[in-house]
Order: C-alpha cells, then structure tokens, then sequence
C-alpha cells in the first residue's frame, strides 16, 4: 500500500463521506479513490459494515403524540327565538327589549368565558407537548452521541474482533465479542441466542488467572451492541447455561461456547 492511499484512509474522509458530511469536491475525490483502489474499497465496506452492526438496533422512533387540533371551531351560537301574540304598551316593550339584551350579554359574556378557559386549557396541552418533544430531542441526542461512540470504537484500529459460536449444547448460539486493550474497552453483540427454559439463562465470563468473572448476563430479548466490563489480561471468554438470574460460579461443564484472546 503506496503511502498516498495511507494517507487518505487516515485523513477521515472515508468516516466522514459514510455519514453524509462531505462536500461536492471531497465525496468525488473519495468515489473516484473507491473505484480506482482497492485497499481504499476494503476500508469502506468495513466502515459501512461497522455502522450497521452499531446502528441496527439503536433506532430513533420518532415521537407518538404530535400536536393535534389545537383550536377548535365553535359552530353553534345562542338563539335565542321570541314568540308574541300581544300587543303590548311601548314601556313594556322597552322593558323587554332590555331583558333582552341582558340575556344576550350575558350569554356572550358566558361564551367568551368559555372560549377562554379552553383556550387558556389548549395552550397549557402545547406547553406540555413542546417541553415533552424538548425532552425527547435531547434524549434523541444522546442515544446519538451514544451510537456515535460506539461507532467510533468499533473503528478503532485496536479493537479486536472475537465471533464467538455455539457448540453442540447451543448450535445457533452466535454472538460478536469487541475488546480494545489500549482503551480498556469491551462490548458484545448478541446476533443468535437458542431459547432455554425458564428456569434457566447465558452468562458470559472472563477466563483470569485460573478463575472466571461473571461479565453479565446475555438475554434474546436484549439484542443490541452493549458494554461488558473490561476485564485487564483475561485469557479468554466463556459462555455457559446457568440458574435464572445467574450464578456466582460457572458451570463450567454447561459451557456452550468459548474463545482464548490475545
């Protein structure tokens, strides 16, 4: 690999065109790199495979309840109808009139109240929502910088990659060990887990000086890209079927799968 290509792959352009911040020059200068070189492909295919294996389940659902009909529109209005079959004297008929139109004020003065009260009841919905929407932005936000990290530790030169499977005990049993001794860093990805009964579950361990540390407990229903604590000069992993809940030694004879690391 000559020196120039070296330096382009590790510019950061490659990282940079995969998440859509490139401009017009760089992104022709990176696919015309892509096509002529190799090298410059290989590295590209591992970095959108990385994404994909830290993005697949780190999906932002978009907010359920939007803001919806705000105001709503008042069709009907008082009537007030007024049957007479009398004739009466002008005073009487002023007298009415009069009552009337204090009927008519009041019911205006009633109605305008109301509207009021529900508007003062509507506006009060949108401050929750838009507080409500502020907090699942910034909740957005840091699942973001979450993803982001572990994107970036995937892509790590010093992260080593461990596939550990299944053996005759779990044969489906799959799942992809991320280690970075440098940055003393470690997170698994659970892709296939057989089913057990209830009573019983996967726990991970670390091999260490001729005992094993419980790591955790994997989970089919928890199938994400997630830390496990980092265990300095551990020898290898193991996974093996244990009690509900876990256990604080390993059944080392119920062991499905393992790995040495280097």
């Amino acid at each position: 690999m000559n020196e120039k290509i070296i330096t382009f792959l590790n510019s950061g352009l490659l990282e940079k065109y995969l998440l859509g911040g490139t401009s017009i020059e760089e992104t022709q200068q990176i696919e015309s790199y892509i096509a002529r070189h190799p090298e410059v492909e290989n590295a590209y295919n591992t970095l959108q495979f990385n994404l994909e294996v830290v993005a697949k389940t780190n999906a932002v659902e978009a907010p359920k309840n939007i803001l919806n009909n705000i105001l709503e529109e008042l069709d009907e209005k008082p009537v007030i109808q007024l049957n007479t079959t009398k004739k009466y004297k002008k005073w009487h008929q002023l007298s009415i009139a009069a009552s009337i139109a204090a009927l008519i004020f009041a019911g205006q003065s009633y109605y305008l109240h109301d509207k009021n009260q529900k508007l003062s009841e509507e506006n009060q919905v949108v401050v929750d929502e838009i507080f409500d929407l502020r907090s699942d932005i910034e909740n957005n936000n840091k699942k973001l910088d979450a993803v982001m990290q572990q994107f970036k530790e995937l892509n790590d030169p010093n992260t080593y990659k461990y596939i550990m499977q299944g053996n005759s005990r779990a044969k489906n049993l799959k799942t992809v060990a991320y280690i970075n001794p440098k940055e003393k860093t470690s997170m698994i990805d659970v892709v296939a887990l057989p089913q057990l009964p209830e009573e019983q579950c996967y726990q991970i361990w670390a091999e260490l000086q001729g005992k094993m540390v419980s790591l955790g407990i994997l989970s089919e229903t928890d199938r994400q890209l997630r830390a496990i604590p980092y265990t300095e000069d551990a020898l290898g992993l193991n996974i093996t079927i244990e009690p509900k809940g876990g256990n604080t030694v390993a059944s080392l004879e119920n062991s499905v799968a393992e790995i040495h690391l280097k």
